[in-house]
């Protein structure tokens, strides 16, 4: 008996936790599960095509709210089956040094940036890469949370994808008109044929409205857009594809 009375006087009572400690043990351990969570879906679509956006939600709810139709216009399609004059089309547009950096074009940024202080209109400095994380795994808005997951997830597709791959989802994922997404239902949408047969002045039709896809039309176009579809034609043949 005095045995047994002396493993219970030494066995080893359960920690009991402070409050701070706890609110500190939920922050590392949502931290961790994010990275986990984040990392594995990343490498899914690295393989995966990608099925839905957060965006073609939010579009089909404001139609719904507006009274319209909620339509959403998608099918994805190698970047195989994509004409290639579309693949240099959204570069000449987009983001004209995609293939050389790293996600993150800083020297767009600090332009857009003195632009703007400025009070110049002009379209913001993001990349290709970051346009694709953002459109793919968060929500539109400009806060400074949504910013710096943008900024986390457009360094783990760079990371796990790379550029080829990058490409394939932002040309099958983003708004190419009103429930429009995607290249695929675009050259549909516009010009009744495949994406994979549109040609030097429809890619540059295309990639001339991304910026308010739903605003601006890729044939029958404003003067606007023509002015762009000229410029932007003019640069395809410059720009040389090595995913």
């Amino acid at each position: 008996m005095a045995k047994k009375s002396t493993q219970n006087k030494t066995a080893k009572k359960p920690v009991k936790r402070t409050t701070g400690q706890r609110i500190v043990r939920f922050i590392w351990l949502t931290f961790l599960w994010f990275n986990i969570i984040s990392f594995l879906l990343v490498l899914l679509f690295k393989f995966v095509p990608v099925p839905f956006t957060p965006l073609m939600g939010i579009r089909a709810m404001e139609h719904k709210k507006e009274g319209k139709e909620m339509t959403c216009s998608h099918e994805w399609v190698p970047i195989e089956e994509i004409s290639l004059n579309l693949q240099k089309a959204v570069i000449a547009s987009e983001d004209g040094r995609f293939l050389d950096h790293w996600g993150f074009d800083f020297e767009a940024m600090q332009k857009a940036y003195k632009s703007n202080q400025k009070g110049k209109k002009i379209k913001g400095g993001s990349t290709i890469s970051q346009q694709t994380a953002k459109n793919v795994f968060l929500w539109q808005g400009r806060s400074y949370v949504r910013k710096a997951l943008e900024a986390y997830y457009t360094v783990l597709i760079e990371l796990i994808w790379g550029k080829k791959r990058i490409m394939e989802v932002y040309l099958n994922s983003i708004e190419m008109g009103d429930g429009v997404y995607g290249a695929e239902a675009a050259a549909k949408h516009w010009f009744r044929k495949d994406a994979a047969n549109l040609t030097r002045y429809e890619a540059a039709g295309i990639a001339a409205i991304l910026p308010n896809p739903r605003k601006y039309k890729a044939s029958n176009s404003s003067s606007y857009i023509n002015r762009r579809k000229a410029k932007i034609s003019r640069y395809i043949p410059m720009i040389k594809l090595d995913y």
